[in-house]
């Protein structure tokens, strides 16, 4: 079942204050920005692409495009049409000039197979009008120059004229916007707990009750704090235990969960989301029964101080550019392992995301920023995803090596309303027709599920 929540600010606020704050309190509800992101507003600029070539026998667009041209500061660029429905059957190349310099970089592809992600069609998301077609995004770092190519494939041996070209073809360039010097510090590359934050063995939040700590969670979102900090597995046990109770109405000391420690999660206040950008209510399923592993496609090109600004490039993409109501994943992890709340509503509920299509509903989707079908991810963006599952999908009671069932909404692989068999953890091409996660990350998984049953104590 769908459900619409309102946040309530005043409970959050009641929490907090029986536990010790470690971060100036600053209240920053829904649709209002936070003290961090009020900083970096960010931009979109839209480019109709035209015709560039026609084909001299049939007189048809052999190719549309836009040439080099000088433009605003931008680091994502992709590419965005009119229909949702409508699948690009072609290439797409970009190629751009870093700022303030006279360097183009060579022809970068696009990947145009990104109608897998998205809000699943029957929901309200789903139905919206602002929804569009695109590419993935692709990082490029900051630039002032652009120049796009896109060519429809060759007719195939019986047909008389390769598939037309979408209609209402453009460029978008993103800028993620800029942090101020003050912010810079407080992000950039979180390779644990943040200095001056309690760790799981310290006093103050990580040492509350599990229900507590959860309260406490949105609370820290909505306040502005940078990390949600790690918590032992003790603590994690307790909020399962009493998520599962209510959910089951089963009573307390009925069950033995598996459960893992929480991991430090950097927060949307921490990486600078624009809280107005995003629809303000939240969107929940019932459970998480399915953890979806996804790359973003955008490239591997950034260090780990940058990754705040291609969340939040991705994250304007996403609303501005493809039209959902938020970031389509649920979390995000960087190549140095640390791991970034997605879209909002609180990292210990069943979010619903727009990250696998068709199987939006009792899972969550962890895309790890990078390309990965020639590239092999990180030893610690792999580690980061074991944990992050381990502990995600233990607060329902999941076994990460296991399978389970999902309905489906209606995609490319299965219909709608077929009770589909599937990993606990999986990647996205298991419910999708895609590339998704890349070859290199996807072949992976296998020791994430098995480092993440070990971390729940199976």
């Amino acid at each position: 079942m769908r459900k619409y929540l309102a946040s309530s600010i005043g409970l959050a606020c009641a929490a907090v204050l029986t536990l010790p704050c470690v971060f100036p309190a600053a209240a920053a509800g829904p649709g209002v920005r936070g003290p961090s992101s009020a900083a970096v507003p960010g931009s979109t600029q839209s480019f109709p692409l035209v015709p560039l070539k026609r084909n001299r026998t049939t007189g048809t667009v052999s190719e549309e495009g836009l040439t080099p041209r000088t433009v605003r500061s931008f680091s994502l660029v992709g590419v965005v049409w009119d229909d949702p429905g409508t699948e690009l059957h072609g290439s797409v190349q970009v190629r751009t000039r870093a700022a303030g310099t006279n360097r183009w970089s060579g022809w970068q592809d696009l990947e145009t197979h990104q109608s897998g992600h998205g809000p699943d069609p029957a929901t309200a998301e789903g139905r919206s009008e602002r929804m569009r077609g695109s590419t993935d995004p692709l990082w490029v770092g900051d630039s002032d120059g652009v120049e796009v190519r896109v060519r429809p494939e060759e007719a195939h041996a019986g047909e008389t004229r390769a598939p037309a070209l979408p209609n209402g073809l453009r460029v978008d360039l993103v800028d993620p916007g800029a942090e101020t010097q003050a912010d810079a510090p407080r992000r950039g590359a979180y390779t644990g707990a943040l200095e001056g934050m309690p760790d799981a063995d310290a006093g103050g939040i990580a040492q509350g009750a599990g229900t507590a700590a959860s309260a406490v969670e949105g609370a820290l979102a909505s306040l502005g704090g940078p990390v949600i900090p790690a918590v032992p597995k003790e603590t994690a046990r307790e909020t399962s235990e009493t998520r599962r109770e209510e959910a089951l109405g089963a009573g307390p000391g009925s069950m033995t969960p598996y459960t893992a420690p929480r991991p430090t999660i950097v927060t949307r206040a921490g990486w600078g989301a624009d809280e107005s950008l995003r629809e303000p209510d939240f969107l929940y399923t019932d459970s998480v029964k399915v953890a979806f592993v996804h790359h973003t496609a955008t490239g591997n090109s950034y260090d780990c101080a940058e990754a705040p600004s291609v969340i939040r490039g991705i994250y304007r993409y996403h609303v501005v550019s493809n039209g959902w109501r938020d970031i389509g994943y649920n979390f995000l992890v960087d190549k140095c392992g640390n791991i970034y709340e997605g879209r909002a509503g609180g990292v210990e509920k069943p979010v619903m995301g727009a990250h696998t299509l068709g199987f939006n509903s009792n899972s969550t989707g962890v895309a790890v920023i990078g390309s990965f079908s020639g590239t092999q991810p990180s030893a610690a963006s792999v580690t980061a995803l074991a944990q992050l599952t381990a502990w995600k999908l233990g607060l329902h009671g999941m076994d990460p090596r296991g399978t389970t069932y999902l309905e489906s909404a209606g995609g490319n692989l299965f219909p709608k309303g077929e009770n589909v068999q599937l990993n606990v953890i999986s990647g996205h091409r298991d419910g999708y027709a895609t590339d998704c996660p890349g070859k290199q990350l996807y072949g992976k998984l296998g020791s994430v599920r098995s480092s993440a049953a070990r971390l729940q104590g199976r």
